[in-house]
């Protein structure tokens, strides 16, 4: 059995995703308001796949 692996986004694709400009998206990020985020030793920030989910479910259920 294939142990699952969460998918990793960038942040472009993230935005693409939900459609915001990358400046929100990073306001969201100092403001603690965003999905939870990794930093890379490369200095590169990704976002898992499961945490972007989680972070827009509370939205969907609002609306």
């Amino acid at each position: 059995m294939a142990k699952f692996r969460d998918e990793m986004l960038t942040i472009s694709e993230v935005i693409e995703e939900i459609g915001v400009p990358r400046a929100t998206f990073n306001r969201w990020r100092q403001l603690r308001k965003g999905p939870k985020s990794i930093k890379l030793p490369n200095g590169a920030v990704r976002i898992r796949r499961s945490e972007l989910d989680r972070w827009i479910e509370p939205m969907e259920e609002a609306a």
